[in-house]
C-alpha cells in the first residue's frame, strides 16, 4: 500500500484566522494607583454604535453583508484600498513578518473598522499601522515566548 502526501498544501496557520491578537503586559503594582481614568464605557459604546451604523449603510446594497469583517476581496478594493504610503507600509510588514494573503485581507478589514471608529471616510496610513500592530501572533517569536 502506497500513501502519497501532498506537500504543497500546508495546513492554515491559526493566527491567520484571527483578526486581532495583541500581547498585553501586566501593569506594575506601583503604577496602578497613579493611573488616570480611561475613556468611559458609554463613550466607547456610542463610537462603536456609530461605526456599526456606518458599516450597515455602506453595505445596504450587498445581501448578507453587514459589517467590515464580511467584506469580499472586491469590497476590500472598493472600501479599504490603501493609498501609496499605506501600501508601502503594508508591503514592508508583509515581507518582514512573512504574512499570508489572508492576513493581508484581515489587516485591511481591521484598518477599515479603525477608520470607521474615527469617522474617517478613507483608510489612512495610521489606520493601517494600527491594524498591523494588532498582528502580534504573526511575529516569528511568539511561540518561543509562550504566547
Amino acid at each position: 500500500m502506497k500513501v502519497e502526501i501532498n506537500k504543497r498544501k500546508a495546513a492554515p496557520k491559526i493566527p491567520d484566522r484571527i483578526d486581532i491578537h495583541c500581547e498585553i503586559q501586566a501593569v506594575p503594582f506601583a503604577q496602578l494607583s497613579q493611573m488616570e481614568p480611561g475613556e468611559p464605557s458609554a463613550a466607547i459604546r456610542e463610537r462603536v454604535i456609530k461605526a456599526r451604523q456606518i458599516q450597515e449603510a455602506r453595505f445596504k446594497d450587498f445581501k448578507g453583508v453587514h459589517c467590515n469583517a464580511q467584506m469580499t476581496e472586491r469590497m476590500l478594493h472598493e472600501f479599504a484600498e490603501p493609498d501609496a504610503e499605506s501600501l508601502d507600509m503594508l508591503r514592508m510588514a508583509m515581507e518582514r513578518l512573512k504574512l499570508s494573503a489572508r492576513a493581508y485581507s484581515r489587516i485591511l478589514k481591521v484598518a477599515r473598522t479603525i477608520a470607521d471608529l474615527e469617522g474617517s471616510e478613507q483608510v489612512q496610513s495610521m489606520h493601517i499601522a494600527e491594524a498591523i500592530g494588532y498582528r502580534n501572533l504573526d511575529r516569528g517569536d511568539w511561540a518561543e515566548r509562550g504566547i
